[in-house]
This record gives structure tokens, sequence and C-alpha cells, in this order.
């Protein structure tokens, strides 16, 4: 993947339209080694369960959702370019749909939607039709204010920063809060200009 808003993308390696990214990322989901579902669910709402009794706040467990997911952006990025093998992206759209096609079926076995494209082509929603780390879960009412997947938002934040794009990721909708359906909204507020080491033009 390369970061490039549209105006800087005339020179970017393969097109895009040559890819079926569906298939890449079903081609991807099956040759990665597999963990149990059931035992990643659950291992993850316990890191959640133990968050809210560590702070006792909701607003900061949803904060350390976000940083953990940041964090594990940074480093899962590498796994994720050496293992796709995905051409270079022209534009912040063709990044939008790799996330979903194939980053969320890579890591998560299942593909997001992308829609709600803003005029500019800089913000974009992620609809998640089956939200794995959800299953088997109900928030008490305690808990309205909480974004479970939050660690979600975190990973794509840490994913697209070290792609020089620095993004702003949020939960809008969750079908835990009763909404309709599990929305992420994605928007770019800068690329980051790569730094040229001293004594190198």
């Amino acid at each position: 993947i390369e970061k490039l808003n549209s105006e800087q993308s005339t020179k970017v390696g393969m097109s895009r339209g040559s890819v079926n990214l569906s298939r890449v990322g079903e081609n991807t989901f099956r040759d990665i080694e597999k963990l149990n579902s059931e035992l990643f669910t659950l291992t993850y709402g316990a890191i959640v369960a133990q968050l809210m009794k560590d702070y006792e706040d909701v607003e900061e467990v949803n904060n350390q959702l976000e940083k953990m997911g940041h964090n594990i952006g940074l480093r899962l990025i590498e796994e994720f370019l050496a293992r796709s093998n995905v051409p270079r992206c022209q534009d912040f759209r063709e990044t939008g749909e790799v996330i979903a096609k194939v980053g969320f079926k890579m890591f998560l076995g299942v593909i997001a939607q992308v829609t709600s494209w803003d005029p500019k082509k800089n913000e974009y929603s992620l609809i998640i039709e089956e939200n794995p780390l959800v299953e088997f879960v109900e928030l008490p009412d305690s808990c309205n204010n909480l974004w479970f997947s939050n660690v979600l938002c975190g990973v794509i934040r840490g994913c697209l920063e070290m792609l020089q794009l620095r993004v702003e990721c949020k939960f809008i909708k969750d079908v835990l809060r009763g909404d309709d359906s599990t929305e992420i909204r994605v928007t770019l507020k800068e690329i980051i200009a790569e730094e040229i080491p001293v004594g190198e033009d």
C-alpha cells in the first residue's frame, strides 16, 4: 500500500482495477494460521471486562481500547503487507477498499463495506455486518456508552500511521448499543511527510 492522495496518484505501481480485493482477502485468510474464534472472542471480552474493573470509567476504557489497538496496528501493518502482497494504493479511496476487503478478512475473517464517502474522498464509513468481537456479548445498562470494539479503531489508525496517513477513526454506530448496524467513520487528517535522513537528498 502507498499513501497518496488523489492529486498524487498518477505514478503509482499496478492498477487496482487489475486486482480482485475480495479474492486477495479470501486467499490471505485461507493461508494464515487460524486462532479458535470462540477463544479469541472470549479473550477479548475478558480484556474489556478487566479494563472496566481497573478504570471504572467507560470513557477511559474507550480510550484504553483505542490506545491498545493503535499499538497493535503499528506492528500489524508489517504482517499485513508481507502476507497480502496487495499492490500499492493510488489514493485514500483505494486504501479504504483494501482495509475493508483484505485487512478485515485477513485478521477477523469478515469483509466490511465502504460507504458514505464525502465529496473530497477524504472520509468514509466502514459497515461491519458481522463483528466476531461481539459474539456472546450483551452490554449492561451501566456500559451504554462503551464502544466495545474500539480496539479496531486503534488498529486502523496505527496501521495507516505507519503508511504516513494520519486519520481519525471512531465508532458512530454499534449493534451492541441498539443501533441497526455497526459503523466506523475514518477521516483523513494529514498525509505525513517522510523524513529524509540527514546527508541524503
